[in-house]
């Protein structure tokens, strides 16, 4: 620190300071003191704060070195040798010299080493720029100020002249091996000229992707911890459980007084690490230690000098045939020239990686490569998946490499198919051909360069199980210690050559030792060589012990005999394999033993050299092994056929190396574990027998493997079977370990005992290796005998990932806990541990492994114990065993994957088999594809489910099929394999190619959500009371109310609440302020219109009035309908109406395109109210008379027999020059009366379902006076009316508002607004509009169209925009953002909360706040409860926006819509309202209900009348700092949720499908967005998606199924998908919910597959109880029957007051639904008149007018054996069905009845019903013949309350809408008087009450059977067939 600056000095203290006090993390103390160095321009060579290295020499360990090399400073092996590996790794390159050649002036750094082979003490946490030699590594500190770089482009020559601008240039692109593709001339353009000069970028590239490392990879990619498929992500280790597993913190704290339980105490100690008892010798020549050597480069060079002749590598195509081989001098040769021209034709500096591309054929030229490189000191990357163009591209990125090695071959082929995918090279890349290399030729005898490598050898890319690709580092040191101990396993295994007396150490002239005294071996493998132990056996375990390799392809293990007749020929000591290939060539020799040993005639098949057959696995097969060792080596001459079997424990996903496998090395009593298993009896003695002798004396008792003798030798003399033990399967499912047998008595009681498994051992761990068990959720040591988490530390492993460092800390660096006796937190244990993510146990010190963690499947069990409370665990399965089983009992399956999915805090098992019965392709070339057979596929499933269950135990969650080789595979050693992790991303994402899917989620799904009330709801009085106990105390809900009674005009001080009605207002503005603007017309450029004054205005209205008085001859009383586009024509009308007593109905003018509603609704308009004209404009009367319009009228008026009235155009009435009162035009006071009518508003619902509102003058000037005074609306600022000019604040802003306030009123039309949006904004800048009025979709259609620019928006303070039901959340943030531009201040878009009943129940204007934002916890909604959360607390939450604060002269309060009494603060209810500005009933309606619909009175207090809306919320309270100086004001405000008729009830909770339609939504990428409907009809929940792809839509049904189960806890019983465009939608866009269920139901909906989610028969069975037993719903259940939790069912609320439940959501929830149009029934009237019927045909097919779709299609006499087999008999309806199948099923299910409510006080009770249910006038008129004396249900006269059913009363008809929008004419008729069948059942009536035609009874048939099936799946909530019982109320 001396030698610092005083400044640098200050800041580093500062540093230091600020990381004591804690203000900043180690990590960030280690990247600022980097930064701060950096800026001074020198290196972090002060040792960091944390840097000093934990000391520590050891007893015991593995070490490279001898005690007396330079290396003997480092730490001990098992106390942070891989930690020292990767402190080593870090610095990127070797600290023993600078990157600078040999001759620069350069290259020593004061503070460097003085020798090149001088290490610096490593640690842990060493920052990797604190090394000198790394400051100007590529990316370091300082490697942006390099002075001279070009002078340094080589690091082993010296440098080139700095004047030769040409040298690298010619070395590098002349050379014809070197192919860069961006320097490549293209046809027809020029070529790019390559960078003169050696410096060409290379040293700047990594600091382009980071400024300074923070690990020895640099943090090139950032860390997301949970995102999906990262390792330790929630596709590793599941993210839900109570403790990650790859956070390495300690478990969670107890507190002081808890001391953990006694089995956390008790846990198994990891295992000691043994010795290896003898140094490693030279195979070759004894006398030379393997210490001597550092690296395999070295190694490579012995090897070439002293054995060069021998042979190094033989390689051989499939068919056995050699093609390749190789001696070491000519591979050391090829290697050197490889590093040769690395170092002098390429800019790399030592440490830089060099990508290796070749295929596993291409064994030598890829050993050739690697070598080379290890020579030449720069970092391997092997790529062996050429076809990969990403992974490739990827490895490259991420490696910095910018050199690739490969063969001419492989380059031509990635070239071609480069082009043929027209992809682009990878940039930044050379490409050099090594083949045509040559060989290395010194000068002079051993003048071969000297080797100065760095610590880093390759780095090793592998995919793991989530498919996720990582680089694993290997060091040379981690290399040297991985071939010392394979190499001491090998040269311990016996061998089977007969024992010799001649002297083994006697040599030759030549030195050579005779009589084979050497040692090597010769490896037989067919595994990739390229990576993982291909790779460590075949070439670095090659070159490191001289041994032979004979490699072959991986398809000539296939051919029968081949393999045999190979090893005969070669006679390898050492077999390389995996289990696929060896059973094929033991099954092959089973099937036909002569195929083998007659394969080549004179050559017997012997296999007696062989002394070792390792087999790369991670579980045992031991039943295999016993067949391959008796029944294939021992009959082919290996008289240690058991012993040879070496199952090979490897880590493919961390470097491949092996950490465990068979061996003779002994020292096993060393582990610190029993070794022999106490089983009760001699079992474990008779095992095995261990003999120990002392054969070696002294020693210094540390344990080395290279260096030095110890103290003993222990031989161990095994048993010739390799261990084997017997588990209990049952006991395993709970992760204990029983072991019932071992050995040979295993053996023989596995066939006998079904509920045991058979599992192997690998063998001891490696020596120098400790291992430890691990709970794999909690990190805590494992207890003994309980399967866990196999976590490992030898200096044989890898250090970490590359450019990964969290994920290299939680896998490489894990740290165990343990809880000490007495202690209550838990403590680490040392070492840091690799996670091998393997599950298994020790058994007498040998590894037993069960699986890959992410191969177990776990499922939750539930159980009740004499009524005590519930108990939870987990069972646990591993997926090879469930495979199995299904492989040996499924008939016709390929091959299959299980996993689990994480849903609705459960663990789901999902089964995907591939079936050669799912796949479609042609039985013959050129034929069709095959037809699929569900039913096959069906049973397949079925019987999958059945297998699991009996065998295992398991119930599944889902079963799905697709095509074999279909699902995602790995490769691995060249097979593909189907990985189960890769499934389960691509079942998350609904990519599985999969036809067929089948749930089984009654026994799957255990912790269904249920009720208080599972059978009456959330409204029902046990809910309500619950409720009210949880919030005893709480205020109760309403608000306070402002009633204004005196209203003033601010420009005279005139109390406007004198005047009685609009049309006296209208004459006192025409006495004060005549000549005034009143009404101007504004066009879409902008353009005034003449403007119309006051008296002008008066005397327009008086032309109007005066034509209609005598020309129309129209009478106070009668009705007319106004059809006016938004002009000046439509206001007079109004005005001129009003004067003369007509009453009034504003009607948009027709859609041209959707004539075939609005004709029938305009039609039955004019007949339902006698209506005496029809007044137009110029524009309206002009499309009423053109041909396809007046047309279409005309004959659907003939056909429905509608008289229509004339037609009048009022543009041009006969001019007048008085006004209104000068032509004695007045207001007659009987028109003013409450109860007289002055307009009719009409709503249409997006199913074109009528509802109509009555206004009084009363009314209309109430309306007025809310809005005035609510938005402080004065006569300065004028008004603009745009759009919905018909109801509503459009209707009070064009109409009213300019007259009530004395101010102008500017028109613009939508028309013109739709040409041309910003014409409205326009408007609204120039005229300094304060207060104006939007709908959501005509901004969202701004926003789409225009900029939000170019207008000012400054005077804008109040954007009412309008919402019916709940709030849009995004609208507010879209029109903030898209306007801020333009001034559009935020407080000023405000939502106003509009109703039919209501246009302003709620309004934000001038509250001054942005929208209050609530999440509200989904789970407390559905029960009633306003819970306010957060999304980081709960990321289900549901945000909901306020609808603002009532209005002045209004009140709401919230209310239990069944019991009438207010809701308190924390729950929601009905929002009633009291207010002027209410309508006064529904117009013309008779219906009690609609009565008391306007006659809400609470219980608290009856005497204020409020209206009920249909709609729920709540109040909430809010305070907000908008007082005068901020001073905090308390809102109530308005929250608005839904309304009644749209939710939908199960189990007793309350959903609203609206939510559930957007999780659908944005669960599938190929979901139309507003492409969802859902509803609940019989009882079932129903999803209708409408997709974009019609290919493998069963895939998709599971992750729908699962959104909505995850977020909603309910289960849908049916998924349907129709075509994209199919949905029918309103001419807003919006769905049309009605017309979609009836099209369902009715089955005239078009559905290409419908999937039903629940097992009907059980779904029947839960209703049967549930109707019968209800205690049963809410008592204990036991577990073996069916319980609620297991499946859902709807209750009296979703049953719509006791009928069939066919809620439409989206259906409006007022209870007044009027007859909608509906065009009659074409059989009918074809009866009556043929000529009107053909005249129909002819309106059908030309002007497309639709008839009705309300009767339900008829069932043919198949459809009727399909109900019968498919719900008849149990398990055998098919998961994917025909559309008209599942609707015909659906279409019984609307033949339920349902039990009616019950409430317990008369006249309270309330239900808001179907949208059909209570049709004017249709009651009584289709009651066929039902004598019932009290009505039936929906009659006007049935006398009963509100929302309740009289005693006695039959359950209501239901019916479906028409496609015009009207609804049907016939019923479903569901009263057991009507003929109908007994107990409820469904029947198609005719108009007149008979059944229609099509509809022919079958022989034999009855009504009983046409009803049976009508009560499958249905929520029978009352007595099946009630109907007629007495339920009081």
């Amino acid at each position: 620190m001396a030698d610092l600056s005083p400044e640098l000095q200050e800041k580093l203290e500062e540093l230091d300071r600020e990381l004591e006090e804690g203000d900043i993390t180690q990590k960030g103390y280690q990247k600022r003191r980097t930064q701060l160095l950096s800026q001074y321009g020198i290196g972090d060579f002060v040792a960091p704060r944390d840097s000093v290295a934990s000391g520590g020499s050891g007893g015991g360990g593995l070490r490279v070195h001898s005690a007396g090399d330079s290396y003997s400073h480092f730490q001990a092996p098992n106390e942070g040798h891989r930690a020292a590996s990767l402190a080593a790794l870090n610095a990127n390159a070797d600290h023993r010299s600078s990157i600078h050649s040999a001759g620069s002036p350069a290259s020593r750094s004061p503070h460097s080493p003085n020798t090149p082979t001088e290490y610096m003490p490593q640690s842990p946490y060493l920052d990797p720029d604190a090394h000198p030699a790394n400051l100007l590594a590529p990316g370091g500190p300082m490697a942006g100020v390099r002075p001279n770089v070009r002078a340094h482009d080589s690091l082993f020559i010296a440098p080139a002249p700095s004047h030769d601008d040409s040298t690298r240039t010619e070395t590098m692109i002349s050379g014809n091996y070197v192919f860069n593709p961006e320097y490549q001339p293209q046809p027809g353009i020029y070529s790019a000229e390559p960078p003169q000069g050696g410096f060409d970028g290379r040293t700047r590239t990594l600091i382009d992707n980071q400024v300074y490392f923070d690990d020895f990879a640099g943090q090139q990619q950032g860390f997301d911890p949970m995102a999906q498929g990262e390792y330790g992500g929630p596709q590793r280790y599941s993210a839900t459980d109570a403790f990650s597993p790859t956070v390495a913190v300690a478990p969670p704290m107890l507190t002081a007084n808890d001391l953990p339980p006694p089995e956390a105490i008790q846990y198994q100690q990891p295992l000691e690490p043994r010795e290896v008892p003898f140094a490693i010798h030279d195979t070759h020549d004894q006398n030379t230690p393997m210490s001597n050597f550092d690296d395999i480069a070295s190694v490579l060079r012995h090897r070439g000098r002293t054995s060069g002749k021998a042979p190094a590598y033989w390689v051989l195509d499939s068919k056995g045939k050699e093609i390749a081989s190789i001696t070491w001098d000519k591979l050391a040769m090829r290697a050197e020239k490889v590093a040769q021209v690395i170092r002098d034709k390429s800019s790399l500096y030592r440490g830089d990686r060099v990508a290796l591309i070749y295929r596993d054929t291409e064994v030598i030229d890829f050993a050739t490569a690697l070598l080379g490189c290890f020579i030449a000191g720069v970092v391997a990357v092997p790529i062996n998946e050429l076809q990969d163009y990403q992974k490739l591209n990827l490895i490259l990125t991420q490696t910095q490499a910018h050199l690739a090695l490969t063969t001419d071959n492989n380059l031509k082929t990635f070239q071609r198919d480069i082009t043929a995918q027209k992809l682009n090279w990878p940039k930044g890349v050379e490409w050099w051909k090594t083949n045509e290399f040559g060989s290395y030729h010194a000068k002079k005898k051993d003048d071969a360069p000297p080797l100065n490598v760095p610590d880093l050898a390759y780095i090793e890319f592998s995919r793991a199980p989530t498919g996720d690709l990582r680089g694993v580092v290997l060091s040379h040191r981690t290399i040297m210690h991985q071939m010392a101990c394979l190499s001491a396993i090998v040269s311990t295994a016996p061998g089977n050559k007969p024992k010799d007396t001649f002297n083994k150490n006697l040599r030759d002239k030549n030195g050579r030792l005779i009589g084979g005294g050497s040692s090597s071996e010769t490896i037989l493998s067919y595994l990739d060589p390229r990576q993982g132990i291909g790779m460590i056996l075949g070439v670095l375990l090659a070159v490191y012990g001289g041994h032979t390799t004979v490699w072959l392809e991986n398809k000539a293990v296939e051919v029968p005999g081949l393999y045999a007749h190979l090893i005969t020929k070669y006679k390898p000591t050492l077999m390389v394999a995996d289990y696929p290939g060896l059973k094929r060539a033991a099954y092959n020799y089973q099937s036909d033993p002569m195929a083998t040993r007659n394969f080549k005639k004179g050559m017997e098949p012997n296999f007696s050299t062989v002394k070792l057959c390792f087999i790369d696995t991670l579980t045992v097969d031991s039943e295999f092994d016993e067949l391959l060792a008796d029944r294939w080596f021992r009959p082919l001459r290996n008289t240690r056929a058991r012993e040879v079997v070496a199952p090979m424990l490897c880590l493919p996903e961390h470097g491949g190396m092996v950490i465990s496998v068979r061996d003779w090395i002994g020292g096993e009593e060393r582990m610190g574990c029993s070794l022999k298993l106490d089983l009760g009896s001699d079992e474990a003695s008779e095992t095995e027998e261990r003999e120990e002798t002392d054969n070696t004396a002294t020693g210094t008792g540390f344990s080395t493997l290279l260096g030095q003798t110890t103290t003993k030798k222990t031989e161990q003399r095994t048993s010739t079977d390799h261990a084997e033990v017997l588990l209990d399967r049952e006991a395993l499912k709970t992760n204990e370990v029983v072991v019932l047998a071992i050995g040979e008595e295993a053996r023989k009681r596995t066939a006998n005992e079904a509920s045991t498994i058979r599992v192997g051992a690998f063998g001891y761990p490696i020596p120098d290796a400790t291992l430890a068990i691990v709970d794999p959720e909690t990190s805590l040591l494992a207890a003994p005998n309980t399967v866990g988490e196999i976590w490992v530390d030898s200096p044989s492993l890898s250090g970490g990932f590359w450019a990964l460092p969290k994920h290299t800390e939680q896998i490489f660096h894990a740290r165990p806990f343990k809880f000490n006796p007495g202690e209550p937190t838990p403590t680490q244990v040392e070492p840091e541990f690799l996670r091998t993510g393997l599950l298994g146990c020790v058994i007498e010190g040998k590894i037993y492994i069960l699986g890959l963690y992410e191969d177990r499947i776990r499922q939750k069990v539930e159980w009740v114990e004499d009524g005590a409370a519930d108990g939870t665990e987990h069972r646990y399965f591993f997926v090879q065993h469930l495979v199995l089983s299904i492989m040996k009992n499924v008939p016709k399956i390929f091959d299959c994957s299980a996993f689990d999915v994480f849903v609705n805090e459960e663990h789901l098992p999902v089964v995907v088999l591939e079936s050669p019965a799912a796949s479609t392709a042609p039985a013959t070339n050129g034929g069709p594809p095959r037809q699929l057979d569900t039913a096959l596929l069906d049973s397949l499933a079925e019987r999958c489910m059945d297998v699991l269950v009996q065998e295992h135990n398991l119930r599944l969650y889902c079963v799905m099929i697709t095509a074999p080789n279909s699902l995602p595979r790995v490769v691995k050693n060249g097979r593909r394999d189907i990985g189960n992790m890769l499934c389960r991303r691509e079942f998350d994402l609904g990519n599985l190619p999969c036809v067929h899917v089948k749930f089984a989620v009654e026994h799957a799904v255990l912790n269904l959500p249920v009720g208080v009330d599972p059978v009456g709801g959330i409204w029902s009085p046990m809910a309500s009371n619950s409720r009210g106990n949880v919030l005893a105390g709480a205020d109760k809900q309403y608000s306070g109310i402002d009633r204004r009674e005196v209203v003033m005009d601010d420009r005279t001080s005139t109390p406007l609440n004198n005047f009685s009605s609009i049309s006296d207002l209208i004459q006192w503005r025409v006495a004060r302020q005549p000549e005034e603007l009143a009404i101007c017309t504004i066009d879409g450029r902008g353009k005034e219109g003449k403007g119309v004054t006051w008296r002008k205005f008066d005397t327009k209205v008086a032309a109007v009035a005066v034509y209609l008085r005598n020309k129309v001859k129209l009478r106070a009383g009668d009705h007319v309908v106004l059809m006016y586009t938004h002009s000046e024509e439509f206001v007079f009308a109004i005005h001129a109406c009003l004067n003369l007593g007509v009453i009034i109905i504003p009607v948009a003018p027709m859609d041209q395109n959707r004539l075939a509603e609005d004709v029938p609704a305009l039609l039955h308009l004019l007949a339902d109210y006698q209506v005496r004209a029809v007044l137009v404009n110029q524009e309206v009367d002009h499309l009423l008379k053109s041909k396809p319009v007046a047309q279409h009228i005309k004959q659907s008026a003939q056909i429905l027999k509608i008289n229509i009235p004339n037609v009048f155009n009022t543009s041009k009435p006969p001019k007048q020059n008085s006004g209104l009162r000068d032509l004695g035009i007045m207001m007659n006071p009987e028109w003013i009366k409450p109860t007289y009518p002055a307009v009719i508003w009409t709503y249409w619902t997006p199913d074109q379902r009528r509802l109509a509102v009555q206004l009084g003058h009363d009314t209309i000037l109430g309306m007025c006076k809310v809005q005035k005074e609510t938005c402080q609306m004065t006569s300065s600022r004028p008004v603009l009316g745009c759009v919905r000019s018909t109801t509503g604040l459009g209707f009070i802003h064009t109409a009213l508002m300019g007259i009530y306030i004395g101010t102008p009123t500017y028109l613009l039309s939508p028309v013109e607004y739709a040409q041309n949006p910003a014409s409205l904004f326009l408007v609204l800048s120039r005229y300094k509009i304060k207060d104006t009025y939007a709908t959501p979709q005509m901004l969202d259609y701004a926003m789409k169209m225009i900029p939000g620019k170019g207008f000012i928006l400054h005077e804008l303070k109040n954007m009412m925009i309008t919402s019916e039901a709940r709030p849009r959340v995004d609208v507010f943030q879209k029109v903030r953002m898209h306007f801020a531009t333009a001034g559009l201040d935020r407080t000023a878009i405000n939502t106003v909360y509009s109703h039919v009943l209501n246009p302003m129940i709620a309004s934000r204007s001038y509250m001054c706040i942005e929208p209050i934002e609530l999440w509200l916890d989904p789970k407390a909604l559905r029960r009633g409860l306003i819970y306010v959360t957060d999304p980081e607390r709960d990321p289900k939450a549901l945000l909901v926006q306020d609808s603002g604060m009532v209005p002045v002269s209004t009140q709401i309060a919230i209310v239990n819509p069944e019991s009438r009494m207010l809701c308190s603060d924390g729950e929601f209810g009905e929002i009633w309202v009291d207010s002027e500005a209410c309508v006064k009933s529904f117009y013309k309606s008779k219906e009690l209900f609609d009565e008391e619909r306007f006659d809400g009175r609470t219980v608290e207090d009856p005497s204020i009348r409020y209206v009920r809306t249909g709609d729920l919320g709540f109040l909430h309270s809010v305070r907000r700092p908008i007082g005068p100086g901020g001073a905090l004001v308390d809102m109530q405000v308005l929250f608005v949720l839904g309304s009644v008729g749209e939710t939908i009830e199960i189990n007793g909770l309350n959903h609203f499908p609206m939510d559930i339609e957007t999780t659908v939504e944005r669960s599938h990428r190929n979901i139309v967005p507003g492409g969802c409907a859902v509803f609940q009809a019989g009882g079932l929940v129903v999803v209708l998606a409408e997709v974009a792809r019609k290919a493998y839509l069963a895939s998709i049904v599971p992750v729908i199924v699962n959104a909505i189960l995850n977020e909603h806890q309910i289960v849908a019983d049916i998924v349907a998908f129709v075509n994209k465009g199919d949905f029918p939608r309103s001419r807003l866009g919006e769905k049309q919910r009605g017309k979609i269920l009836a099209g369902w139901v009715s089955r005239k909906m078009h559905t290409m597959a419908q999937f039903a989610i629940k097992d009907m028969d059980l779904s029947r069975e839960l209703l049967n109880v549930a109707a019968g037993d209800t205690h049963h719903l809410s008592g204990d259940h036991s577990p073996g029957s069916h319980d609620q939790h297991r499946a859902s069912m709807g209750s009296f609320r979703s049953s719509t007051g006791g009928g069939t439940t066919i809620v439409a959501p989206g259906s409006s929830s007022l209870r007044n639904m009027e007859p909608a149009p509906q065009i009659i029934e074409q059989h009918e009237y074809e009866m009556q008149q043929q000529q009107q019927y053909e005249q129909y045909q002819y309106q059908q097919q030309y002007q497309q007018v639709e008839t009705r779709m309300g009767r339900m299609s008829i069932l043919s006499t198949q459809q009727q054996q399909f109900q019968q087999q498919s719900y008849g008999a149990p398990h055998q309806a098919p998961v994917e069905m025909p559309a008209d199948e599942i609707a015909e099923m659906m279409d019984s299910e609307q033949r339920t009845p349902t039990k009616t409510r019950q409430n317990q006080h008369a006249g309270h009770g309330y239900e808001l019903p179907d949208f059909d249910q209570f049709d004017v006038g249709s009651a009584n008129d289709n009651n066929n013949g039902n004598d019932n004396p009290t009505g039936g249900t929906g009659s006007p006269t049935d006398g009963r309350a509100y929302g309740s059913l009289s005693a006695g009363a039959a359950p209501p008809q239901i019916r479906l809408p028409g496609v015009d929008g009207r609804e049907s004419l016939d019923d479903w008729d569901l009263r057991p008087q009507s003929g109908g069948g007994g107990g409820g059942g469904l029947k198609v009536v005719g108009v007149n009450g008979v059944e229609p035609e099509g509809r022919m009874r079958r022989e034999g048939e009855n009504s009983d059977d046409w009803t049976r099936d009508a009560y499958m799946s249905m929520n029978l909530t009352g007595t099946l067939g009630g109907g007629g019982g007495d339920q009081k109320q």
